[in-house]
């Protein structure tokens, strides 16, 4: 069992408060920080002051020494595979090695239509999902001359350089509610799959549909590592966890 933390900026955490967060838990023996990706303050009020995902992890692993860092997730409407590779890979070497990449088909549409981003419907994004999953790992992993030909990205006669400071890549990972079509995709061509907001029966059912997913890729069960994403109240007594939990469940950030 491992742990790790993910906090919400677009919330309108300061950078200030981010750097503190990051050493917060790296003293405190996490694993893992990771971010969301929004430009757009969610959930509860509107207008609150957001920041950018990666230009954010690019700062806190220079704060960090042993504390991974990452994304939960990026939505796949906001960046081409090149790019998102390419900064990913930059991080990972200023970090020494301490970056993973979690990628989703987004949801959010007012954030897209407020910042003139291309929001295509549920079945376009996850045909754009899977193709940005083998773009990335191509870039990463392929030799000079790799190409790839999609519906969504193409790529011609690849040379990337220099490869991440993970080899042989630096870790991928699906970020779904439970989705049938994601599950393939994080057995096929990812590293690790998060839930987010499901209940135990539904955990249960997205990792043994992961267990026939990976069979069926010709791929180990244990080769994916699987996570959840929970919410989690903390008070000073039961009565101040309790009132905080009752604001959290009013502004839907977790679902208890």
């Amino acid at each position: 069992m491992r742990f790790a933390l993910q906090i919400e900026p677009s919330q309108g955490i300061t950078w200030e408060q981010q750097v503190a967060l990051a050493r917060h838990a790296e003293d405190g023996g996490f694993e893992t920080l990771y971010r969301s990706d929004h430009y757009e303050s969610l959930p509860g009020p509107a207008g609150r002051p957001t920041t950018d995902a990666w230009a954010t992890i690019a700062g806190s692993v220079m704060v960090t020494e042993r504390l991974r860092h990452g994304t939960l997730v990026s939505p796949i409407t906001f960046r081409h595979p090149a790019n998102i590779a390419k900064v990913a890979a930059t991080v990972d070497e200023m970090s020494g090695g301490r970056v993973e990449l979690g990628l989703g088909a987004g949801w959010h549409v007012d954030e897209h239509r407020r910042h003139g981003l291309v929001f295509p419907d549920l079945a376009t994004r996850l045909g754009m999902l899977e193709e940005q999953l083998q773009v990335v790992a191509g870039l990463w992993q392929a030799q000079r001359g790799w190409s790839f030909q999609g519906v969504h990205y193409q790529v011609d006669d690849a040379w990337y350089v220099p490869p991440p400071v993970q080899r042989p890549r630096l870790p991928l990972i699906v970020g779904t509610q439970g989705r049938p079509r994601a599950i393939r995709m994080a057995a096929r061509y990812a590293d690790h799959l998060n839930l987010y907001y499901c209940t135990p029966d539904m955990a249960r059912s997205a990792f043994e549909l992961l267990d026939r997913e990976c069979h069926d890729a010709g791929r180990e069960p244990g080769d994916v590592t699987r996570s959840v994403l929970l919410g989690t109240v903390v008070g000073s007594d039961r009565r101040e966890a309790a009132r905080r939990r009752e604001q959290i469940v009013e502004l839907s950030l977790i679902h208890i």
